[in-house]
């Protein structure tokens, strides 16, 4: 990270331990102002913890969180107006209000005059696709609707960091990238983001850092690409013929491979000189071959590589 970047979130050593479980454990994190950041981890990772700590939902065992240097405990109210959160368990509270009021009424706990919230209501609405909703009751809302009504309510106060919390959990395909669409623009504008996902697609395709974390513990930081570039597990599947018959004493040399239901994985890639020698191999050795894939390594490999690693040395 640049030393002349200016930090927007800095975790601190946070620690948190309920009775049972350490939910965090001594998390040292910064995030810079107008970077997508993204926060990994199975369940019970820490991750959600974490940003509780920011929401003023969760008090830390020990440690600290600042939100543009200023502590998200002792100074919550400046960080709650800096900071919009969209909560995976958020709940829209809708038995009396519509769309538009619940936005309206939400804007007022940051003293947004009515006026003014009503103008940023019907903005966000209109951006988001539910201006025809703005009437409408939360039941009367799809699931999708509902998703994209929270993260406008999140957005009410135009804060400066986006906290996001599986924000896509549940939505199909075309809803899950219209809100990436989103997210995306909101970055651009300069929008700090950080955002919880299990949807490692969506992590490698938006965020410039990422964060794995497994059992409260942080285990790698660093932008998707060279977290990938640095696991080095391409490989190339080749598909024998099924009238293939593998020789009982025939190897490969110098490549790592796997042969299993007729399928054999060699790691690395095309234009690795070794695939292409284990291909001569396969020719010369009259094994017939239906077809060859590459398949390059994902950042989901990457994550089930490193949190199976700290597994296998509990």
């Amino acid at each position: 990270m640049n030393m002349t970047e200016k930090i927007a979130i800095s975790f601190q050593h946070l620690r948190k331990v309920y009775p049972r479980v350490t939910a965090v454990k001594d998390l040292t994190l910064n995030i810079s102002q107008g970077e997508f950041f993204g926060l990994l981890g199975p369940n019970g990772a820490g991750k959600t913890t974490s940003i509780h700590v920011i929401a003023g939902l969760v008090k830390p065992t020990s440690g600290r969180v600042l939100v543009n240097g200023l502590d998200a405990v002792c100074d919550y109210r400046r960080v709650h107006r800096m900071v919009g959160i969209m909560l995976q368990e958020e709940v829209l509270d809708g038995w009396f209000l519509n769309v538009r009021e619940i936005l309206v009424y939400n804007a007022g706990y940051f003293g947004i005059r009515s006026r003014e919230a009503g103008r940023r209501a019907d903005e966000l609405l209109n951006r988001f696709g539910l201006g025809e909703k703005r009437h409408s009751k939360v039941s009367e809302l799809s699931g999708g609707m509902k998703r994209r009504l929270l993260l406008a309510k999140s957005l009410i106060h135009d804060p400066e960091i986006l906290i996001l919390d599986e924000p896509t959990a549940g939505a199909d395909v075309a809803l899950r990238r219209q809100i990436w669409e989103l997210m995306s623009e909101l970055n651009e504008q300069g929008k700090t983001i950080l955002l919880t996902t299990h949807y490692l697609e969506e992590a490698e395709r938006l965020c410039e850092r990422v964060a794995i974390l497994d059992r409260g513990q942080l285990l790698v930081v660093g932008p998707p690409a060279e977290l990938i570039k640095s696991a080095q597990r391409d490989f190339v599947e080749v598909e024998l013929a099924s009238s293939a018959r593998w020789p009982q004493d025939f190897k490969l040399s110098g490549i790592e491979y796997a042969l299993e239901n007729g399928k054999l994985r060699l790691v690395g890639t095309l234009e690795d000189e070794r695939v292409l020698e284990a291909l001569s191999a396969l020719a010369k050795e009259g094994l017939k071959i239906n077809a060859i894939h590459a398949e390059r390594t994902r950042l989901e490999d990457v994550f089930v590589e490193i949190t199976q690693g700290l597994s296998d040395t509990k």
